[in-house]
């Protein structure tokens, strides 16, 4: 199984810490956030790597540079990345996309338990991971699930709704590739593609009942969007420096 870590975005919210590198290049416990996820999807073999890249590309080639020559790691330059959202990284990608694959957001941080479970999850061609906690807020990516189906995903969903959220990793198995890379390039026809988030296309999918979940509830993990996620994450992730 391959990787695909969408890491085109500056993470403006995060200034200035992003203001010559971006978002996963941030160092956490002397790794950069990129290192961390490349770290624990060398540990399962998920190989190849490939990692969208746009603002500080360079940089992020250099993180990549310091690995060694036998991991299957490479970047895809989205040109896009300052005018449209995560979709047009998905569909820079889309070539990427033929087999089997995990899709990781580039500011989420997991412990190697994580990605245990969700390799080790039942087969279905689209499983989105998710996790639960007791309130949700504007910026949570949150989900409705029935079962262990998902029913819908968004920032806007009626809370009384809510029962869980998206971590920002889902894995794609068998006819799963195929289907999310042909809505992918069904989409990108339509002007309003190049402002959509590619979970919009998951929400799409999921109310035509083609999409899974499993929870990792319990596990250590974070999304580093602001100066108090990344404090958070600081101190979630000190126990696995060591």
């Amino acid at each position: 199984m391959k990787a695909v870590i969408l890491s085109a975005g500056q993470g403006k919210r995060l200034l200035p810490l992003t203001q010559d590198q971006p978002k996963c290049a941030i160092p956490i416990h002397g790794r950069s956030i990129l290192e961390w996820q490349i770290n624990e999807l060398l540990k399962f073999g998920v190989s190849p790597i490939h990692v969208v890249v746009g603002f500080g590309a360079s940089t992020v080639e250099k993180i990549i540079g310091n690995y060694n020559s036998s991991h299957a790691i490479h970047t895809l330059y989205n040109p896009f990345y300052a005018l449209a959202d995560n979709l047009m990284s998905c569909w820079t990608a889309r070539h990427e996309m033929m087999d089997d694959f995990i899709l990781l957001n580039g500011d989420t941080l997991f412990e190697t338990a994580v990605l245990e479970h969700v390799l080790q999850a039942p087969p279905a061609p689209i499983t989105l991971v998710t996790d639960q906690k007791s309130q949700y807020d504007a910026d949570d990516m949150k989900v409705v699930v029935q079962g262990t189906q998902l029913v819908r995903i968004g920032k806007t969903l009626p809370l009384e709704q809510v029962n869980g959220e998206s971590i920002g990793m889902i894995r794609f198995q068998d006819a799963g590739p195929q289907l999310f890379r042909s809505t992918i390039e069904d989409r990108v026809r339509q002007p309003e593609s190049l402002k959509q988030w590619y979970l919009s296309l998951i929400d799409e999918l999921a109310q035509k009942n083609q999409v899974s979940t499993v929870s990792i509830k319990g596990f250590t993990w974070a999304e580093i969007d602001n100066p108090a996620d990344l404090q958070q994450a600081e101190t979630l992730l000190k126990p696995f420096s060591m």
